[in-house]
């Protein structure tokens, strides 16, 4: 049986490896017309089989004109990375940031994708790069040359204006709705990846640089790793290990926390402000990896513990993450048993089976799917009704929740940004509409009236070999605003300029902090005002 195992893993790996070259070696090839408009013709099926809100920020007859205009477009033969730019402007139509068109590119083995790590960091890897009012700029200079100052300016990376390929890429994808601020925010961090598409992964780039009115040009070269600054970091593993109960913490708090290596931080983390701990701070990254029950538990039995007064959250630049994550965490902060989600539209109980269920994998783990089928059509026919509007629902976080004995009763504040997206924006529309909690920030990139997610299966067409990803249930909050395709709006907008991103203060913390001292200072005068009646 083992040999048989063996052999199937083997004949998997061979048909990979070559799907792998046959995607490359084809990548450039010119598709014929009427291939392209079948594809075309595909996509928009597709669509309607599985979006459960298509026409939510369109209406179906502007977005039928554009589909047929595209296919009128298509009159010649040309590759798949132009047709994916025709189709992408169409598909971002629809104005839901979790459907997203994938562009062909360049795929690597993992023989290929360890030899470029182990040739250094990328050029583009060595800088942060932050947008601010159409011009990209150096935040954070990580490369061999210390003479790039913070705040300079990219004028072009090898003669491609930055604020050109950001504009155009613009029309490619969407956020929720009508909102600016998500590609306000995204696009500067998202730029060597638009490049990366143009000109595929470069290990040298010639930049042009602006600052204070001096211009230069610099060729950033794939800077090869510290072999001696690695040897020391293997030693002084080595010694860490040494210490057993030390190095034991340090994997459950990275197994708990979520731990992202790249970055080296922690994806969820608490500390405290004041010598007295009356100020918790939880920096949120994602709803994504780590033991998020856990960690809310030991959290808010620390704040209770502490008897802390006021609660910082801070979900910028969190894009999201697992529902059951933010019901949870939820279940801390409100003050009274509530229901988590309205029902969530779908198109059918078929659309969550084929679209879901059998979407994706290899073969083997798709043939594995086959055998439980039964099941999990069995569980969808169960869960999946049909309402009196006619419309299929799915029921995930709809029963009343008991708020938790450790629930937080003190005053809350909310950090939010242009890349507080998904669920990071449905837990802020529960704050935010059971007036929980005092948001402080700019407009968040999802929509407060919910958004297209759930199961997010990717879809490829046949003749192009392009993928799109399509949610496939609409997931919202009990709360509603009039203000369709809109953010959660902050009670008291801040917005960092390029300065402080340069010298790392923070304007909305900082906010914060200073409207806290302000209330406890209300709060002491009307008390000594009480005492001296």
């Amino acid at each position: 049986m083992r040999k048989i195992v063996l052999f199937g893993f083997i004949m998997l790996f061979f048909v990979q490896c070559d799907s792998l070259k046959k995607h490359n070696k084809h990548l450039n090839d010119l598709i014929a017309e009427e291939k392209l408009k079948s594809d075309v013709d595909f996509t928009y099926r597709k669509l309607q089989e599985l979006h459960p809100n298509l026409y939510w920020y369109i209406s179906k007859e502007a977005l039928d004109y554009k589909f047929d205009s595209l296919k009128a477009t298509l009159t010649k033969p040309i590759t798949k990375f132009e047709f994916y730019k025709k189709i992408s402007s169409v598909v971002a139509a629809v104005r839901q940031g979790h459907l997203v068109v994938y562009p062909p590119t360049k795929l690597m083995t993992k023989k290929e994708t360890k030899a470029l790590i182990k040739r250094g960091t990328g050029p583009f890897s060595q800088f942060d790069f932050d947008l601010f009012n159409g011009k990209l700029y150096i935040t954070k200079n990580k490369s061999y040359d210390k003479t790039i100052q913070p705040g300079t300016e990219v004028v072009a990376v090898n003669g491609t204006k930055p604020n050109d390929l950001i504009t155009e890429y613009n029309h490619y994808y969407s956020s929720d709705g009508y909102n600016t601020t998500y590609k306000t925010n995204f696009s500067g961090k998202r730029f060597s990846t638009f490049f990366s598409n143009e000109n595929g992964i470069q290990d040298s780039l010639k930049f042009d640089f602006k600052y204070n009115d001096s211009l230069k040009t610099i060729t950033i070269k794939r800077k090869a790793e510290d072999t001696i600054g690695e040897h020391l970091k293997k030693i002084q593993k080595k010694l860490a290990l040494k210490d057993k109960t030390k190095s034991k913490e340090i994997r459950k708090k990275k197994r708990v926390n979520g731990y992202y290596s790249v970055e080296k931080n922690y994806n969820r983390n608490l500390h405290f402000l004041e010598k007295d701990s009356s100020v918790a701070v939880m920096k949120i990254r994602s709803f994504k990896i780590g033991d998020y029950k856990t960690f809310y538990k030991k959290s808010f039995s620390k704040i209770a513990a502490y008897q802390s007064k006021t609660l910082i959250i801070d979900l910028r630049n969190n894009g999201g993450g697992r529902v059951t994550e933010i019901a949870d965490l939820y279940s801390y902060l409100a003050d009274s048993t509530f229901v988590f989600l309205d029902k969530s539209e779908v198109v059918s109980k078929s659309s969550l089976f084929k679209g879901a269920y059998f979407n994706g994998g290899s073969f083997g783990f798709k043939a594995l799917k086959t055998i439980f089928s039964p099941i999990i059509y069995t569980y969808l026919l169960l869960t999946v009704h049909k309402n009196q509007n006619g419309k299929n629902y799915y029921a995930t976080q709809t029963t009343p929740h008991k708020v938790n004995k450790k629930a937080f009763k003190g005053k809350i504040y909310v950090l939010i940004n242009g890349r507080s997206f998904s669920a990071s924006s449905i837990i802020s529309s529960n704050l935010k509409g059971s007036k929980r909690a005092y948001f402080v920030g700019e407009e968040t990139g999802g929509a407060f009236n919910g958004t297209v997610a759930g199961f997010m299966p990717r879809v490829k067409l046949p003749n192009t070999d392009i993928q799109i990803r399509i949610g496939l249930m609409y997931i919202a909050a009990p709360f509603k605003t009039t203000l369709e395709g809109r953010g959660i709006f902050p009670d008291m907008e801040i917005i960092p300029t390029i300065e402080d991103r340069i010298k790392e203060n923070d304007p909305e913390m900082n906010w914060i902090l200073d409207d806290i001292k302000i209330r406890e200072k209300d709060i002491s005068e009307i008390l000594k005002n009480k005492m001296s009646l």
